[in-house]
């Protein structure tokens, strides 16, 4: 869960013309007002919904995928619809002059209060979520008469049920096209038992586009279901493939979220004459994303976003967080909501921030910001990421290329950060259990405990960071994560990491999510990760080489920049876990991180025959450990990887905590 970014407050720049912006019309919809709390202001917010358009012949926008076919407006624009949310402090004395845009992810995203007075804002990018109440949404027209392939996967389906709904991606059902025919003769169902299994055909007798909740197979024919006469059996991912009809143009997002930042920052009002509700109060403008939203940061970057209609920059801050890969957004029948599953692209572009020559894919040279460099509209760069980005998101070649021989270096205008032994965005609880996390409701069952290593409190501290230096161009710490020069980067195996042999336990090796090189056919733009998936499934040329972070005798990893449970531990945090039930049972556990605590005592240990001291004889006693909690603060602290007030929350916790009491 995280909390507001605190900023330091600064004042604002007047805005300019509402020519500059494509954004045509805003409208609140709602008010709310919210009582000052802690150290945050009083805050005003505002949700609606805004209305912008693209000209599918500017240079900009053209690289659109399918915009030239999509249905257009009487003046030859293509429109869209969004929805967003800002909240801003009541008292403009507060005003920080940072616009903190956060994008949602697979549409969840509200704001609040912040501390530090900075506006934030949300708004809807995602055009294949329904539009739902609390949810920020975008509505964009289709391109009519166009089809293409389209590629579903369905995994844990419960043994013996028939009938699932046809939805893309995962957190969120969304809105996938309708296919062109229901002959399940002109499409294609397989299954497997593991990702690199032989491919199961699923003879088109066997199979329909039909709900068969009430009615026995062949049941009620239904465009967005698929039903299965024998059943569907949780031990095997199901494929489906057939082909669409009338794609969505989801690449607009990226112009979405353009237009509507240019516009909160640069314009007075819409066309319509409605004013800009925070006209004149900003002077900075920072996209912070998680996860997909920032893997959508990422990408808005790379296809040249970050520039206004106008030339202009919109946001002069990025901060990607726990984001391995671009979206697959910009792409007909994409699936943004995907997640580096078998068969999905994200992978394909450029990952790397500086020019690298691709040879081991034959794409050549490029980088994420080879566009915003040839018009010198680049955003300061902060990029945050764990140890389960590692394992289950494919991060490695951002880091060492696809050929993994060489550290790719990075431009002055980025910062990178790894934070060691957490699982996917760290604890959402923190704190110090001493027996691991609860499982968060939905999760999969995992061997191991469920890692309670957080990365937030250090997050939080290079957001203050990255504030700074858009602000006062105040460098950031310098860069911290593992590279193959230091020997930090090894191969994923239990040898090479230098893994203990702790009893009962499960072994890293086998628990990477390996990286393919697929080939989806000529039309698609490997680079740019957009354009048209000819080929799906798509055929796999080859296995990119991938390497992870080297471990110390307790198994925790080294390099980076740790949390403070992770410089004072009570075991051993892993990016990686084993998966104990389902598809690919044995393997690694999604994006789940593990944990395996300490002995307690000396005599637990030498009992259990595990080689990691026990908590006695590092700390001694329950005070001990609480000492040791406060240096590491105050270290931390020092060195501006934590923020005092964080600082003072994890003494609290410590010496409430159960460890050697």
């Amino acid at each position: 869960m995280r909390r507001p970014l605190s900023l330091l407050a600064g004042p604002a720049l007047l805005a300019v013309t509402p020519a500059e912006a494509r954004l045509t019309r805003i409208v609140v919809e709602q008010t709310q007002e919210l009582a000052a709390s802690g150290t945050a202001p009083a805050y005003r917010v505002l949700r609606g919904h805004y209305e912008g358009e693209v000209d599918p012949r500017s240079a900009r926008d053209r690289l659109i995928t399918d915009i030239a076919h999509a249905r257009r407006q009487s003046n030859g624009r293509v429109g869209y619809r969004a929805t967003f949310a800002i909240a801003l402090p009541l008292d403009r004395s507060r005003d920080s002059g940072v616009l903190l845009y956060d994008v949602p992810n697979r549409g969840n995203g509200d704001v609040a209060a912040d501390a530090g007075g900075a506006i934030r804002v949300v708004s809807g990018w995602q055009g294949d979520i329904a539009e739902q109440p609390g949810i920020q949404t975008l509505d964009v027209p289709t391109a009519p008469g166009l089809t293409g392939w389209v590629l579903e996967r369905f995994t844990d389906v419960p043994s013996r049920s028939r009938d699932i709904a046809i939805t893309g991606g995962i957190g969120r059902p969304t809105l996938r096209p309708l296919p062109v025919t229901l002959d399940t003769a002109r499409a294609q169902l397989f299954y497997q038992i593991g990702d690199t299994a032989p491919r199961a055909a699923v003879a088109p007798r066997d199979w329909r586009f039909a709900d068969c909740q009430r009615v026995p197979f062949p049941g009620t024919p239904d465009p967005r279901r698929l039903c299965l006469r024998d059943g569907f059996e949780a031990s095997r991912a199901y494929t489906l493939v057939y082909r669409g009809k009338d794609p969505k143009v989801l690449g607009i997002g990226f112009a979405a979220v353009r237009d509507l930042n240019a516009f909160l920052r640069y314009a007075t009002a819409d066309d319509v004459g409605a004013p800009n509700p925070i006209h004149g109060r900003v002077r900075w403008s920072i996209i912070t994303g998680t996860s997909q939203s920032g893997n959508f940061v990422r990408s808005l970057i790379a296809l040249g976003f970050n520039a206004a209609e106008n030339g202009r920059r919109v946001f002069d801050g990025a901060n990607p967080n726990i984001a391995a890969r671009q979206v697959p957004l910009n792409i007909r029948f994409g699936v943004p909501g995907g997640a580096a599953r078998a068969y999905e692209p994200g992978s394909e572009g450029s990952l790397w921030w500086s020019r690298y020559d691709d040879r081991a894919r034959g794409r050549g040279v490029s980088s994420l910001l080879d566009r915003c460099n040839a018009d010198r509209t680049c955003p300061k760069i902060i990029e945050t990421f764990g140890s389960a980005e590692f394992w289950g998101l494919r991060m490695s070649p951002g880091l060492i290329g696809t050929d993994a021989r060489a550290d790719v270096p990075l431009p002055a205008n980025v910062r990178r950060y790894y934070f060691p032994g957490v699982t996917h965005g760290g604890s959402y609880v923190g704190g110090f259990p001493p027996l691991g996390e609860r499982p968060y409701p939905g999760a999969p069952a995992c061997v191991m405990a469920f890692n309670p290593n957080p990365s937030n409190d250090t997050r939080r501290a290079l957001l203050a960071a990255l504030a700074a230096w858009v602000k006062t161009d105040t460098p950031p710490p310098p860069s911290r994560y593992p590279t193959l020069a230091r020997g930090e980067l090894v191969p994923a195996d239990a040898s090479a990491m230098g893994w203990p042999a702790i009893p009962h336990a499960p072994t890293p090796t086998g628990k990477l999510n390996v990286m393919p090189d697929y080939d989806f056919g000529a039309s698609f733009d490997y680079v740019d990760l957009s354009g048209v998936l000819e080929k799906q499934p798509p055929t796999t040329r080859g296995i990119i080489p991938q390497r992870v972070p080297q471990v110390d005798s307790d198994g925790n990893e080294t390099a980076g920049v740790p949390s403070v449970q992770l410089l004072v531990p009570v075991g051993t945090y892993t990016g990686w876990n084993e998966l104990a039930a389902g598809y690919g049972k044995g393997g690694g556990c999604g994006f789940v991180g593990g944990f395996i605590p300490f002995a307690r005592t000396e005599a637990e240990r030498r009992a259990a025959g595990d080689p990691r001291p026990s908590l006695q004889s590092r700390y001694g006693d329950h005070a001990g450990f609480v000492a040791r909690i406060r240096a590491a603060v105050a270290e931390q602290v020092a060195r501006r990887w934590l923020l005092p007030l964080d600082g003072e929350r994890l003494i609290r916790e410590a010496e409430a905590s159960d460890v050697l009491r």
